[in-house]
C-alpha cells in the first residue's frame, strides 16, 4: 500500500462570488475550499466497470459524495468484501470506507460532487489489501 498527504491549501484560488466552469472529462479535480476546514471538487471516474478498478482508497476523515449527472457507481469495502452503490440524484453518501467509482455508462458520463476536509492522509491499496469491516452510510429516505 502506498499513503499520500494532502495539506492546505490545497485547493486552487478562484474568484469569489462569481460563477466558474467545471472541468470536463477529468476523473479528479478540486473546484474550491476554505483552507484548514474543507475543500469540494468534481469526480468523474474513467473507469467504466469493476473490473477498471484494480485498487481503492481509503482517507482517514469522511467525504460526501452527491451525484450531479449521469451514472456513477462506488465500490466501497463493507464486511471484508467490495459491494457496489450505484449513486442516485439527490441522496448524498458520506464515505468512510475504503473506496473506488467507475461510470457504467462510460467514461466521465458520470458527475459527482465531493465534499471533504483540506488536510487528510490516503492509503491506496488492492482490494484484498483495502477491505475492512467499514460501512458507506447512506441518509434515510423521506
Amino acid at each position: 500500500m502506498r499513503t499520500v498527504k494532502t495539506s492546505p491549501p490545497s485547493f486552487p484560488r478562484v474568484e469569489p462570488n462569481a460563477p466558474f466552469p467545471l472541468p470536463a472529462g477529468q476523473t479528479w479535480q478540486v473546484l474550491c475550499g476554505d483552507a484548514g476546514h474543507w475543500r469540494a471538487g468534481v469526480y468523474s471516474p474513467a473507469a467504466a466497470g469493476r473490473e477498471d478498478c484494480p485498487e481503492l482508497e481509503r482517507h482517514d476523515c469522511p467525504e460526501l459524495f452527491l451525484l450531479l449527472s449521469g451514472r456513477l457507481s462506488l465500490l466501497v469495502g463493507r464486511d471484508r468484501q467490495v459491494v457496489e452503490l450505484p449513486l442516485e440524484v439527490g441522496r448524498p453518501v458520506l464515505v468512510t470506507a475504503p473506496h473506488a467509482g467507475f461510470c457504467p455508462d462510460g467514461p466521465h458520463t458520470g458527475v459527482a460532487l465531493v465534499i471533504e476536509r483540506d488536510a487528510f492522509e490516503t492509503e491506496y491499496g488492492t482490494w484484498d489489501e483495502q477491505t475492512a469491516s467499514q460501512t458507506a452510510v447512506l441518509p434515510a429516505r423521506r
